[in-house]
């Protein structure tokens, strides 16, 4: 029996996000669609930034010491997906302005996912022991499920020297 992986999860989550952009695009005409559909977006990727900082790049720090580069660069992606989200809830849903926006976070979230595709999560990949992984995806399933539309998480941005001053 093959255990769960925590980068798995976060490649499902990946897919998942590529998904609900395309799906923007299908409802351009629909606002009740854009609405649910973008609240329902945006809150997962805030639950998934938190869910990351909180537990997987904490781990993977810990796990590969030639992480602290990649580390600073996901918090610094996460906050230019969280500056982006903001932005668009500044606007109508479905103005021009609101657009601009939402492409806006497709495109930092887009350059995130492929950066984490192709160097962190094959390192973790490669470091974390099948217990360790099963462990984090547990946690990391049971973070996303507790905190699920965004519910009890900072959506503020972090300082990337900090954090990983704090998480190393």
């Amino acid at each position: 029996m093959q255990t769960t992986r925590v980068t798995d999860l976060i490649r499902l989550d990946h897919i998942w996000f590529r998904s609900q952009f395309a799906a923007l695009e299908t409802a351009r005409d629909d606002p009740d669609a854009l609405t649910s559909l973008w609240a329902a977006l945006s809150a997962r990727l805030e639950v998934h930034a938190a869910a990351e900082e909180a537990l997987f790049y904490p781990r993977l720090l810990k796990d590969d010491s030639d992480s602290v580069d990649d580390t600073k660069d996901a918090i610094k992606d996460h906050n230019e997906i969280r500056d982006a989200i903001h932005d668009a809830q500044r606007h109508r849903i479905g103005d021009d302005a609101w657009w601009q926006a939402v492409r806006a976070t497709d495109h930092a979230n887009t350059e995130h996912m492929d950066e984490e595709e192709k160097g962190p999560l094959i390192e973790f990949d490669d470091a974390a022991s099948s217990d360790e992984q099963a462990e984090l995806a547990s946690a990391f399933a049971s973070f996303e499920t507790d905190h699920a539309g965004a519910r009890g998480i900072s959506v503020a941005d972090k300082d990337p020297e900090e954090y990983v001053e704090d998480n190393s």
